[in-house]
């Protein structure tokens, strides 16, 4: 089975506002540099979205370490927050629906078909591949004020 990192983040301008995502795809020291954006959107969703972007590239099932400076993703794997979400129809423990739920069950669906591992990397610090996702993002979010 291939083995991938992935690097990911999000970043939006105001929360909600206009929101980007950048991610990096590492096989074989071969870098793939993505990212995108959406007018009105929220930071969480940009995190989210970036996994998914980036899983959606891989032709075939990997094994993949997903690095990511928001604990709310990471968390909801590495903590089972998603599989009590799952096992309640997408509902919290609250009763409430979870936020982003159509993001989530993406997410979920890909996980499924590769082999992953979500780490937990500090945002803003000293991963060089953390930063360029966020310039990533952040240039994706400066795009759409430009159109």
């Amino acid at each position: 089975m291939k083995e991938v990192e992935l690097y990911t983040d999000g970043a939006c301008s105001g929360n909600p506002g206009a929101g980007g995502w950048g991610a990096i795809l590492i096989y074989k020291g071969i870098e793939k540099e993505l990212s995108g954006g959406e007018k009105e959107t929220t930071n969480n969703r940009m995190e989210i979205y970036a996994v998914i972007a980036g899983l959606e590239c891989l032709k075939e099932a990997c094994r993949v370490r997903i690095y990511s400076d928001s604990a709310y993703t990471v968390n909801a794997f590495n903590e089972g927050w998603i599989y009590g979400w799952l096992k309640n129809g997408w509902k919290k423990a609250d009763g409430k629906p979870v936020a982003n739920a159509q993001l989530w069950q993406q997410l979920y669906t890909l996980t499924k078909k590769h082999e992953t591992e979500f780490i937990k990397v500090k945002g803003h610090a000293d991963n060089a591949y953390n930063n360029r996702c966020d310039a990533l993002a952040r240039a994706a979010i400066k795009a759409l004020g430009e159109n």
